[in-house]
C-alpha cells in the first residue's frame, strides 16, 4: 500500500444564510446541509421544469433543430452514432424513441470498442454507410474530435450533427451543426450536461418547435427516466439544472413511468423501483448496462431500453446481467493482478530510496507486464498483454480509490481494427485537483509522437499510444505531475460533523434521502462521531458488523463496514472514530436505521471533534 496520510476536512456551516432559516425551522441538519453545498436560498432547491436553463442558450442547437426538422418532413434517413457506455446508450434510446415518435426514417449504430474504437471514425462512418446509406448523422454523447470522421461523411454528401459534452480545446469539426455547452463558443451556463441531457435540450427545442408548427411531435419529458440515467451512470455534476433532470426522471420510475428496460433490469437486481434512489442509477442500473459494452456489444443495453415488449425487456435484462457478472469475474482477477505489481512496485521504491544510483522511475517489466511508479508516489501506470479492454477504466477507478493517486490502466488495442499489434489502449482516472485529460494534453504537446489519439474529462480519460512508447509516456506524464503540488496528493476525506442525537432514526435517515438528488457536485450527507462499541461480528472474513452507542441516544445503534481491514481492527476496541452515512437496512420486510461506515479509527483516549 502506497504511503499517504489521509486528511479530514470538515464542511460544516452553522451560521446559515438568512434566506434558509425558515429550513432552519424545520430541520437544523438539513438547512446547515444544504449550507455546505452551496445552497444559500431555497429556490435553489426547487425542481420544477420551468427552472430548467432555456435550449436558446446552447450554441448550435438552432441550426440542428432546424436541420432534423427537415430531415423528418422530407423523409430523410438518419443514423444515429452512439457510445459504447451508459451515456451513449441513454442517449441513442432517447434519440430514437423521439425521433421515431416525431415521424423520422432513424437507425442507430454504435461502435464495437474492440472492432471500431470511440466515436465518429471514418471506419464508422463507411459501416454507416454500407449498412443504413443515411442522409444524415447525428452524433450523441461523441464526436468533438471526430474532424476525420465528419470529414468522410460529408465527402459522400451526408449532412453531419454533432451533439456531445466532452471537453475539447481544439477548434470543432466543421460539421452542419455542432451542439456541446462545453465547446470554445457556448455560452450555456451548466457546463455539467452529459450526453444524454444535451440529447434531450436538442429534442426538446425540435419538439416545441415542431408542435408549434402544427406538425407531429412528442413530449420528451416522458423520457426523463433515461435522462436520469446516463446523468448519474456518467458522474455528471448535480448542479441544479441536472438535479431538476434526474429528480422527474428517479419519480417517473418509482412510478412505474419508464422503459420497460429499466423495469427489468431493476427485477434482476431485485430492486424496488418504489425505493430507488439517484445512486441506484451508478451502482445498479449503470453497471449492467456497461456491461454490454465491456464485453459485448452495447446494442443489447440499447435494444433493451428501447423495448416495448416486456417479455423481451426480460431477456435482454437477463442477457445484461449474465454480461455483468462475467465482467465481475474478470475485473476481480485483473484487480488482483494490479494489486499485486502495485505492492511490488511499491516495495521496490521503497527500496530504491536506499540506493543513490537508482534512477527516479521504478519499473518492473516481466515477460507479458509493463508497470511503472515514479519514486514520489504521484501516479499509478499499468500494462498486461492479457488484460481486457472493457475493464480497464473499473481497474484504474479502484486503483484510484485504493491508493488516492491518478491511474491509468492498459491493454492491447484491438490488432484486427488497428492493423498494429503495437497499439495499447489506456483509460485513466483521477483525484481531485488533477485534471486527468488536461495532464494527457500536456504530455501530447511537449512529446508529440507519444500518443496516438486520446479524449476524456477532468477524472477520467483515454488514450492510445504504442506499447513501445510505453516507458516513455511514464516518463513524460510523471514530469507533468511532479510539478503539481504535493497538497494536491494528501487525501481529503469530507465530513458534515457530528449529528445530533435526535436524528439517529429511521425517520430522519429516510427524510434525509428523499431530501435532494444527492451525488457527484452534491455530495451524499457524510457524518462523523465516537461511539462506544457494545458488540461486534466479522462477516465472511471482510465485513464488519458492529452494534454501537451513541451520547443522549437510548438505543444500540446498528453499523457496518464492508471490505474492511481486519488487521487494524482491535478486538478489545471500546471506543471507535466513526465517519458514517445514514442507511436504511432492509431484512424480512422490516426496516431499521444503519450506518454504513465509511472510515473508522480506534479511540484510545481522546479523539479532537470535527471542527
Amino acid at each position: 500500500m502506497l504511503n499517504l496520510t489521509p486528511r479530514y476536512t470538515c464542511t460544516r456551516i452553522d451560521e446559515l444564510p438568512a434566506a434558509l432559516q425558515p429550513l432552519a425551522a424545520q430541520s437544523f441538519t438539513l438547512a446547515r446541509l444544504y449550507a455546505g453545498r452551496g445552497i444559500t436560498a431555497p429556490d435553489e432547491l426547487e425542481t420544477g421544469l420551468s427552472g430548467l436553463l432555456p435550449a436558446e442558450m446552447l450554441h448550435g442547437v438552432t441550426e440542428a433543430v432546424r436541420l432534423l426538422d427537415v430531415a423528418i418532413d422530407e423523409g430523410q434517413r438518419t443514423l444515429i452514432v452512439g457510445d459504447f457506455d451508459c451515456d451513449g446508450a441513454t442517449s441513442t434510446a432517447l434519440m430514437m424513441r423521439a425521433l421515431i415518435k416525431m415521424g423520422a426514417v432513424v437507425d442507430f449504430l454504435v461502435p464495437d470498442r474492440f472492432k471500431y474504437g470511440y466515436g465518429l471514425t471514418p471506419e464508422i462512418v463507411e459501416l454507416g454507410i454500407q449498412t443504413y446509406k443515411p442522409d444524415m448523422i447525428v452524433t450523441v454523447d461523441n464526436g468533438i474530435s471526430s474532424h476525420d470522421g465528419v470529414a468522410r461523411a460529408q465527402a459522400d454528401g451526408i449532412t453531419v450533427i454533432i451533439t456531445d459534452h466532452h471537453l475539447t480545446t481544439k477548434e470543432t469539426p466543421p460539421a452542419e451543426a455542432v451542439v456541446n455547452p462545453n465547446q470554445l463558443d457556448c455560452n450555456f451556463s451548466s457546463k455539467a450536461l452529459v450526453g444524454v441531457g444535451v440529447a434531450f435540450y436538442v429534442l426538446g427545442r425540435l419538439a416545441k418547435l415542431r408542435r408549434e408548427a402544427g406538425k407531429s411531435s412528442v413530449q420528451v419529458s416522458q423520457y426523463l427516466d433515461l435522462v436520469a440515467l446516463g446523468t448519474i451512470a456518467d458522474v455528471g455534476v448535480l448542479d441544479k439544472n441536472n438535479r431538476i433532470l434526474v429528480h422527474h426522471g428517479l419519480n417517473a420510475i418509482r412510478q412505474g413511468r419508464c422503459s420497460l428496460g429499466i423495469l427489468a433490469l431493476l427485477e434482476q437486481a431485485g430492486r424496488d423501483p418504489k425505493q430507488l434512489q439517484a445512486q441506484d442509477f451508478g451502482f445498479v442500473l449503470g453497471p449492467r448496462i456497461n456491461a454490454a459494452g465491456r464485453m459485448d456489444n452495447m446494442r443489447i443495453g440499447i435494444e433493451c431500453l428501447l423495448t416495448d415488449d416486456w417479455s423481451t425487456a426480460q431477456r435482454l435484462a437477463q442477457e445484461l446481467e449474465q454480461l455483468n457478472r462475467t465482467r465481475r469475474h474478470v475485473e476481480g482477477e485483473m484487480r488482483a493482478q494490479a494489486d499485486s505489481i502495485v505492492q511490488a512496485l511499491a516495495t521496490a521504491d521503497s527500496n530504491a530510496k536506499n540506493d543513490a544510483d537508482e534512477s527516479d522511475e521504478t519499473l518492473i517489466q516481466p515477460k507479458t507486464e509493463k508497470s511503472a511508479i515514479d519514486n514520489q508516489n504521484r501516479s499509478i501506470i499499468l500494462y498486461q498483454d492479457d488484460w481486457h479492454q472493457g475493464v480497464i477504466g473499473i481497474v484504474a477507478g479502484r486503483l484510484k480509490e485504493s491508493h488516492y493517486l491518478p491511474s491509468i490502466v492498459f491493454a492491447p488495442a484491438d490488432t484486427e481494427r488497428t492493423g498494429d499489434d503495437d497499439a495499447i489502449k489506456g483509460s485513466a482516472r483521477s483525484i481531485a485537483g488533477v485534471h486527468i485529460r488536461d495532464a494527457i494534453e500536456q504530455v501530447a504537446e511537449r512529446y508529440p509522437d507519444l500518443i496516438s489519439h486520446f479524449g476524456g474529462h477532468a477524472m477520467a480519460a483515454g488514450l492510445t499510444i504504442k506499447r513501445r512508447h510505453f516507458d516513455g509516456f511514464v516518463t513524460a506524464f510523471n514530469e507533468v505531475m511532479a510539478q503539481m503540488d504535493e497538497e494536491v496528493f494528501a487525501e481529503q476525506k469530507f465530513t458534515d460533523g457530528l449529528l445530533q442525537a435526535a436524528d439517529f432514526s429511521l425517520y430522519f435517515a429516510e427524510h434525509l434521502a428523499n431530501a435532494s438528488i444527492w451525488g457527484h457536485g452534491f455530495a451524499p450527507p457524510i457524518f462523523d462521531g465516537v461511539f462506544e462499541v457494545l458488540s461486534f461480528k466479522i462477516l465472511k472474513d471482510k465485513h464488519l458488523k458492529l452494534s454501537l452507542r451513541y451520547p443522549e441516544v437510548q438505543y444500540p445503534i446498528e453499523a457496518i463496514q464492508f471490505n474492511f481491514d481486519s488487521s487494524a481492527w482491535d478486538y478489545r476496541a471500546e471506543k471507535v472514530h466513526v465517519l458514517f452515512q445514514l442507511d436504511i437496512n432492509e431484512w424480512n420486510g422490516k426496516q431499521s436505521l444503519q450506518l454504513m461506515v465509511k472510515d473508522l479509527a480506534l479511540v484510545k483516549e481522546t479523539v479532537e471533534e470535527s471542527k
